[in-house]
This record gives structure tokens, sequence and C-alpha cells, in this order.
């Protein structure tokens, strides 16, 4: 079936408007149409050709949430009309160990919600920038917040659940003082999360500006990280580090914040690699640096039961589906607080 969609067709040209075919749902199937979207940094990278392998015509989106409007004859646990989201994954091999254990997100036959290959046209995914999804039921999560609420779930789907899981694995709560760097898309995500599950939350910026943002969003404490003396107070004071900022820089700054046994756990994805950090920062105190993607399936369900029950939601600008180019310039700058979600009923003006 034809639905409408925004895309691009070369690195160097703007999305515009174009039309894509859906399958139609089969046995385990889910149709959802599309309400609203987040704007994802990573899509700017993908449909920009600035990541290598981009697949064209590429329609971005993985920041997904609709109702659901046809289900497929073996599909038990959804029924139309229900509030539904899709985040980062809409297939994997259903066999591995990752599989097994619910972390279909290192799986590596990952598909991903657009630029993987599908037997579908056109042989690649096609995301959340439409107005129609058809996934497998394994990979479609409940939303249980209120409607009203539905646009701001939506980069719960990639900004919440990539601050989320290594809070949770890494046992982020009452006791633990957790760090959260950079406040973006991510970051305020992160301050958010890490207060709601009781720790004492500490917020690193660059910018004095961002102070009362920070605290705003939870907060108990604000550092600028260009302030030497500043940092130097929080010396070995840190159970936990989620550093978010998505640009080389620094890491040993950081790590000298951690205590003996800290983690800093990277989820940002700079373009060209951090400088290495001294390794005398780790051993002396038996710190580690570690990375996470995402989180599976079960885990992103988890938190968002977990944002619902505690009200979380993310801070958005909403935009219009013809808006995206300018959206994408503006997030370059920086200029969003903290995430753009479209409109998908836009698509149809």
């Amino acid at each position: 079936m034809s639905v409408k969609a925004y895309g691009a067709h070369a690195g160097d040209q703007p999305l515009e408007p174009i039309d894509i075919t859906r399958r139609q749902p089969g046995a385990h199937d889910v149709q959802i149409d599309i309400a609203f979207c987040g704007v994802c940094h990573s899509d700017l990278h993908q449909v920009r050709g600035e990541w290598a392998g981009t697949r064209y015509p590429c329609v971005p989106g993985h920041e997904i949430v609709g109702r659901v409007s046809a289900v497929g004859a073996h599909v038990k646990n959804f029924q139309a009309g229900d509030l539904v989201g899709i985040g980062c994954i809409v297939d994997s091999c259903k066999e591995c160990p990752d599989c097994g254990d619910g972390l279909e997100n290192y799986c590596d036959n990952m598909i991903g919600t657009y630029n993987s290959p599908t037997p579908d046209a056109p042989g690649h995914t096609l995301g959340g920038y439409s107005e129609q999804i058809v996934v497998h039921e394994r990979y479609v999560l409940r939303v249980r917040h209120p409607e009203e609420q539905l646009a701001a779930v939506a980069p719960l789907l990639c900004a919440g659940i990539t601050t989320y899981s290594p809070l949770r694995h890494w046992n982020a709560g009452p006791g633990k003082k957790v760090g959260i760097v950079g406040i973006g898309g991510l970051g305020h995500m992160g301050i958010k999360l890490a207060r709601a599950m009781g720790a004492h939350v500490v917020a690193f910026t660059t910018s004095e500006n961002k102070r009362k943002d920070a605290e705003a969003l939870g907060a108990h404490e604000v550092v600028v990280s260009k302030d030497a003396d500043a940092m130097a107070a929080h010396a070995k004071s840190l159970d936990l580090i989620v550093n978010t900022v998505a640009a080389p820089h620094d890491l040993d700054a950081l790590l000298q914040l951690l205590k003996r046994d800290g983690t800093m756990v990277l989820v940002g994805a700079p373009a060209t690699p951090h400088p290495s950090p001294n390794v005398f920062n780790l051993i002396m105190k038996r710190r580690e640096i570690a990375g996470s993607m995402i989180g599976g399936i079960p885990e992103t369900q988890e938190m968002l039961d977990f944002c619902a029950e505690h009200g979380i939601v993310a801070d958005i600008e909403m935009i219009r589906m013809e808006e995206i180019n300018t959206a994408y310039e503006r997030m370059l700058k920086g200029d969003v607080k903290y995430r753009f979600v479209i409109d998908s009923a836009t698509l149809a003006a």
C-alpha cells in the first residue's frame, strides 16, 4: 500500500515529499497510523550520508508513536485502537543469545527502523517520517501515558531508552551519585530519569546559561565543566557518569570525578574518536569506561512503564513535516529544547 512520507534521494539533497510502499500486515504484524515522530541527531547524520552505508531513498525516524489500525490474524497482545510506539528496532534474528536475553539491540542481525535490509520495497527499511508503518508484534511497545502526552512520549523511544538502559544496568538509585554530561536531547532525559530513580544527580555542561535549565529538569547540582575549581570539588565523588556528548572531548577530566570502581558510560557517538585517556586514571582507582546502545525490547517497555508511572516525558518543540530541513539546521546549532517532534498529521496537508 502507498503512504505519504518525507525522505531524501541523496545526501546532498533536502528531505522532500515522497510516496513509499508499506507491506500488508502479515499474520504477526501490527499496522500503525503514525501520530508523531521524534527527530534524532542520528537521522540527520544518516540521511545526509555522514555515516557510511546510507541507502536511498532514505526516510528517517525511529521515535514513533501512534495508534494501531490493523493487526495480523495471529497477533494476541494488540488490537485496533491501542496506543503504541516503535523505537530503533523492527526485527532481529530472534535466535541468538542476545535475542534470547531480550537484548535485540546487540543482535548481529538487528534490523533498524530505517536504513536496514528488508525484503520489503525498496529493499531497505523506511522510518517514521511517514503516515504509517507495519512492524512485527515483537517490536511493538505499549504506551500507557495519557493520550495528550503522546507527542512528548515519542523521544522516549530513543533518547529515553538510551539513557535509561545504562542507568538501570549500573544501578543508579538511592545512595548513588550520578553525573550526566551534556544537557541536550539525551542529557535532559538522563537527568529526569536518574532523579526519578532516586540518585543524587550532578549535571555537567560547558555553558553557564544551562544551569537553570538543568536545575528545572531535576539536577541536584550543576557544574560548568570549564570551571577547574568546580570540577576539582567533585573529584572522586561519582559512582556513575552517563556521557551523552556526541563530539570528541577530554575524557580524563571526567574520569577523575569517579570514585574507586566508578564507571563512565559513553552513549554519545562522535564522528571521530575521543582523545585517548591516560591509563593511570583508570588503573589507579579501578575505574571503567563502558558503552551502551539503546536497549532491548523488554527494557524499552520497562522504561516506558517507568516513565508513565513517574509522569516523565521529553521536553519538545512540535514542528510540521515541511519544517524538517529547517529543524535539522537548528539542531546543528543546538537551537532546540530539547527534541523536535513531527506532527505526522501535517503530511496530509
